[in-house]
């Protein structure tokens, strides 16, 4: 399914299909859900991206949208880093023009370099949305130092650590600042199958984006009800899963 509807994404030069920003678009959402239940505003935070592929750019696009500033994106080819914000309309070109899951500008800094500076940067937002098993505890201790108040995963697992669930990186981030887990936060494509499968579905661009984001929705209310402390968010949800599955 081709987006179709501009409200979502511009319908030139580029063609996209919902299964290629559906995940990305709920990193997003879940920003905003997070905001409007436990108290704040998404706009004018500032947000570090981590992967160019269509998880990451999508979240970036979505989240530049909504007002947030896109201060560095972290890439395999580099990094940009902008501690101002990264112009909207410049995150909208870079996602357009990403290739394959690569980062292009002329303003990228080495990967080296960027791997030593982008953890400085000071930002509100964090979506680690790359490989599983990336982020480093002194990645973690360095965001959390420049004043991190919430991580939106997008990858599955994105802590350097053997654990699957609340290993000790995680459980540090979870003590300390808002974590979204990854099984709610990222669910996009899944939710969207799980949709289409069902008998109620609607195969249009409204109904499939907002069925992705009602979901996070009710997901998120549920641990703010159980919970509305802005720490421990993952142990909440966890809680909350073993109590249905048993």
């Amino acid at each position: 399914k081709i987006v179709e509807n501009p409200k979502y994404l511009p319908q030139k030069p580029v063609k996209y299909r919902i299964s290629d920003v559906i995940t990305g678009y709920g990193l997003s959402e879940a920003v905003q859900h997070y905001f409007k239940l436990w108290g704040g505003n998404s706009s004018g935070k500032k947000a570090i991206i981590q992967g160019w592929g269509n998880v990451g750019a999508a979240a970036a696009y979505f989240l530049a949208k909504e007002g947030v500033q896109i201060v560095g994106i972290l890439s395999l080819e580099g990094a940009i880093i902008d501690k101002k914000g990264i112009d909207p309309e410049e995150i909208t070109s870079l996602f357009l023009n990403k290739e394959t899951n690569n980062l292009v500008s002329d303003k990228i800094i080495p990967f080296d370099r960027a791997m030593e500076e982008i953890w400085e940067v000071k930002a509100d937002i964090f979506i680690p949305a790359a490989k599983s098993r990336l982020v480093q505890k002194d990645h973690l201790d360095k965001l959390i130092e420049g004043g991190l108040e919430l991580i939106v995963c997008g990858a599955n697992f994105p802590f350097v650590e053997n654990d699957i669930f609340l290993g000790p990186v995680s459980s540090q981030a979870d003590e300390k600042i808002a974590l979204i887990p990854d099984f709610i936060s990222n669910v996009g494509l899944a939710r969207m199958s799980a949709n289409l499968m069902s008998d109620k579905a609607q195969i249009t661009d409204d109904a499939l984006f907002q069925d992705v984001s009602k979901t996070v929705y009710k997901a998120l209310k549920k641990c703010h009800a159980a919970n509305p402390q802005k720490t421990q968010i993952v142990q909440t949800a966890l809680e909350i899963a073993l109590k249905k599955l048993l």
